[in-house]
């Protein structure tokens, strides 16, 4: 039981971690201040939580939990938390916190879901499934934002020839305005991105440790990281403002076919992302 609710408050502290992420993502891109102290919130409470499991774990080892490699990986992320929170408190450096706690959570993710503790604990085959949900859960919740973003790009390019043939009727009044349009696009992916980078970090942990000859190059893993790259792309040309207007919309519908392919026919091509 006890080995149980550890495993379950760690799977906590990853997903309050991962939500975390999306959070720091938004604030980044789109300065909002809320987006940003509910990220620092969130943050602040796993690295108390990891606080609290640290202080317990040395008092029933009676050392510094750095002696072996699973130990030093939780240390170290737990380091990297921390120094990522006086980052902001202290130097109000935003970005090197950001990126300093998407590797905090990569190697929190490691030591959730190490292939050690599966094998030792009794609840090993229960990480695993529930590893795997949550990689399935968040991939499904980027597509849906890609989707939303697609819906966007496709009404603005509607109200946009609306507009330049001056054909508008009571039927459009319901429409978003170009910019509302334009605002959305931007959004959908900036909170489909960090979900997506969450979804590949967990899925690749669950390959590790769950297939016995899992590669990287399976079809659907690199479909996926070409994805998260196109938007990626996307969004610093939009950033930039490289693409504007119609360009950026048709980028957007161009970019969902291709989530559609990699969602549709990557699982057929994959070796191990078999659907029936």
């Amino acid at each position: 039981m006890a080995d149980l609710t550890m495993t379950r408050l760690h799977e906590i502290m990853v997903i309050l971690q991962s939500v975390s992420l999306v959070f720091y993502f938004i604030d980044y891109l789109n300065k909002e201040r809320l987006a940003h102290r509910i990220a620092v919130g969130l943050l602040s409470i796993v690295w108390l939580l990891q606080t609290v499991f640290l202080v317990m774990y040395m008092v029933e080892m009676k050392r510094f939990p750095i002696l072996s490699l699973f130990e030093g990986i939780y240390f170290y992320a737990w380091l990297i938390i921390l120094l990522s929170l006086v980052l902001q408190f202290v130097f109000r450096l935003d970005l090197p916190a950001f990126f300093l706690n998407m590797i905090g959570f990569i190697f929190m993710t490691i030591h959730t879901f190490a292939p050690n503790q599966m094998e030792q604990s009794h609840v090993g085959d229960a990480l695993r499934s529930e590893l795997l949900f949550i990689h399935i859960t968040f991939a499904f919740l980027a597509y849906a934002a890609f989707a939303l973003a697609f819906v966007f790009s496709t009404l603005y390019l509607i109200l946009f020839r609306v507009l330049k043939k001056k054909k508008w009727t009571k039927q459009f009044s319901r429409l978003p305005s170009l910019n509302q349009a334009e605002n959305g696009m931007t959004m959908s992916i900036v909170t489909g991105i960090p979900l997506l980078f969450v979804s590949l970090v967990l899925g690749l942990q669950w390959g590790y440790v769950s297939i016995e000859m899992f590669s990287i190059f399976d079809f659907k893993i690199v479909n996926s990281f070409i994805v998260l790259v196109i938007y990626i792309v996307v969004l610093l040309l939009r950033k930039r403002a490289t693409i504007i207007g119609t360009n950026y919309a048709w980028i957007h519908i161009y970019a969902f076919l291709f989530v559609l392919i990699n969602f549709l026919l990557g699982s057929q091509l994959s070796q191990f992302h078999l659907w029936y």
